[in-house]
């Protein structure tokens, strides 16, 4: 079985946008199908009564769960801030992080490559977890 490539950023977009557990995605590991809820939105249409089954559905992970929010920020930062780091760090011990975080970027002129590295950074992580789950993806 391969899998759309786009599908699965798609879904795992989708399942980052959430914030929380308000989003999920599953795939399906005999059809690739991939099925998507949300506690917010009633017409993504009905999943099948077995989705909990983990030997047929895995579900899509967030950013969180590859590591892709706050250890990726400090890591740009790191990279690209390195006299901002410290600031940055007390960023991320409070609430609104990512907006400040995202205005010193914006500051710094650095805001599309900060977008370009989550990018490259997401599919990378995206791309592994495919190989860790036995997971064929067709690039389209």
């Amino acid at each position: 079985m391969r899998v759309s490539f786009k599908d699965l950023q798609e879904a795992f977009e989708f399942v980052s946008a959430g914030g929380g557990d308000e989003h999920g995605a599953f795939l399906c590991k005999r059809t690739g199908k991939i099925y998507c809820h949300s506690e917010l939105v009633d017409d993504l249409g009905p999943l099948p009564d077995d989705i909990g089954d983990s030997d047929k559905f895995l579900q899509i992970p967030d950013k969180r769960e590859l590591d892709l929010g706050k250890p990726l920020a400090l890591g740009f930062a790191h990279e690209f801030l390195a006299d901002d780091f410290d600031e940055v760090l007390r960023f991320f011990g409070k609430k609104g992080a990512y907006a400040r975080f995202k205005e010193l970027l914006e500051r710094r002129g650095l805001l599309d490559q900060w977008y370009a590295f989550e990018t490259e950074a997401e599919e990378k992580a995206l791309r592994v977890w495919c190989e860790l789950n036995s997971i064929a993806v067709a690039d389209e």
